[in-house]
């Protein structure tokens, strides 16, 4: 498994390094707007902004296929020129680490009903 050291880009005087694979993926499930996003990257590290995690490198489906997923092709195009994607801690539902990647997908969450399956949002009091 091929291995390089990576350093934060905005600390470059940093002594402290992570060792990163090339071929590493994590799975990211967060919320954005009412949706549960369910995405692949290379890299994903907290960021300098305290509370933000920082997801880098999105991988996605290849274009030659025949079947297109509409939710993967809406993905693509919403973070075609993102480059860095900073993501507040208490949206993140989960990260893991896999082996291979899987297909994006958006999943709508209906607060109201209370019908968000296994998505549980942590507690927001009332702004009354």
């Amino acid at each position: 498994m091929p291995r390089r050291p990576v350093r934060s880009e905005s600390h470059p005087q940093r002594q402290d390094e992570i060792i990163m694979s090339d071929n590493l993926i994590y799975k990211v499930v967060f919320i954005n707007q009412n949706q549960v996003y369910e995405m692949y990257a290379k890299r994903v590290f907290q960021g300098e902004m305290f509370g933000f995690v920082v997801i880098e490198d999105f991988v996605f489906g290849e274009t030659t296929s025949v079947v297109v997923d509409p939710y993967e092709e809406k993905l693509k195009t919403e973070f075609a020129n993102v480059r860095r994607s900073f993501i507040p801690m208490h949206e993140i539902i989960r990260i893991d680490q896999v082996e291979r990647r899987g297909t994006a997908k958006i999943i709508p969450l209906d607060r109201e009903a209370g019908q968000s399956g296994k998505v549980t949002k942590f507690y927001v009091p009332d702004k009354s």
